[in-house]
């Protein structure tokens, strides 16, 4: 029987959906324990369909789904996962989206617009999920939109353990990629040993997605090596100019550093091409072979994933995870 059995009754499932079956298997193995057995598939029209091949009745079951590209497809199979296992009787289910879905429609930038983020949260909780657990939240507050428990998970100490190798903090300035990420960067320069901090001034036009113009650098920079830290590359755009204006105002060299390494479109081109010495992620998101590139530097979350799951099902806490991060 796939799980952990804790005195003979409360057992633990950890269940895959075809997103990313590496990473789960990569947690399941953190735990000691297997990939729950499940048969899916499409129908010709599109639909998916989705069984267990072994008993959940009574589990805690984590179901987990990475949201890159095809994010409809693999959230909707997740939501299927979900019903599917509550229709079985399992006794909690907490669904783990490293990457949240439409994260970065948290908000309403112009009128008639949908929170898009929100939407998601309703659907899982009808679905019949219990808790939610997701890595570097575009922005923390979209844990209200699920009426239940949201664990917010942080990759900095990951990243960060990392990096420290990487450069020397006597003269290293993280950087923001704008003002609104301040607050992490200030979380990264405690992190490294209280670092000088800098951003970059840019302007986004909210009517056209994936593009901003980086304009200049606020902070000391000059002769320095920067950490340029974001929560997620989608196309490489912001970030790519990002290194360049951090480069023409005298940085020694870059590093950047980022969660989701969602890496649409031109995003391998222009990171590869942008100047900076390395780009370092985690692997929330399955990054194939064609989107790899020298500079590029994967690093694994499963760890962090396993601890936290650990922690829910043992109804420890997972804030504890990242009190000596002070994260």
């Amino acid at each position: 029987m796939t799980g952990i059995i804790t005195n003979g009754e409360k057992r633990l499932v950890i269940v895959s959906g075809r997103a990313h079956p590496g990473l789960a298997q990569q947690v399941a193995g953190e735990l000691g324990t297997e990939v729950l057995s499940s048969t899916a598939y499409d129908f010709a029209n599109g639909e998916t369909y989705v069984r267990f091949n072994e008993s959940v009745r009574g589990c805690d079951a984590f179901v987990m789904q990475s949201h890159g590209d095809r994010v409809n497809d693999w959230l909707m199979e997740q939501l299927i996962m979900v019903d599917a296992l509550k229709r079985a009787s399992a006794k909690r289910i907490t669904v783990v989206a490293p990457f949240f879905p439409y994260a970065r429609q948290d908000k309403k930038h112009l009128g008639r617009e949908p929170i898009s983020a929100r939407l998601v949260a309703d659907l899982y909780k009808t679905a019949g999920a219990d808790r939610i657990m997701s890595v570097d939240l575009h922005t923390a507050q979209e844990q209200g939109f699920f009426d239940g428990p949201w664990d917010h998970l942080w990759a900095q100490p990951v990243l960060v353990e990392y990096i420290r190798g990487r450069v020397d903090p006597a003269n290293t300035t993280v950087v923001s990629p704008d003002a609104g990420r301040i607050r992490v960067a200030e979380r990264w320069a405690h992190s490294l040993g209280d670092t000088p901090l800098a951003f970059v001034h840019k302007t986004r036009d909210v009517t056209r997605p994936n593009e901003s113009v980086a304009n200049r650098v606020v902070g000391d920079v000059a002769g320095r090596s920067c950490v340029l830290v974001d929560d997620m590359i989608d196309t490489g755009g912001t970030i790519a100019k990002a290194v360049k204006v951090l480069l023409d105002s005298g940085a020694k060299d870059v590093i950047v550093a980022a969660t989701h390494g969602v890496l649409s479109g031109p995003a391998v081109e222009r990171l590869s091409t942008c100047g900076a010495r390395e780009v370092v992620v985690t692997d929330t998101l399955p990054i194939p072979e064609q989107k790899r590139f020298e500079q590029l530097t994967i690093l694994p979350i499963a760890p962090l994933l396993a601890e936290a799951v650990k922690a829910v099902f043992d109804e420890g806490s997972v804030t504890r995870l990242f009190e000596s991060a002070g994260v």
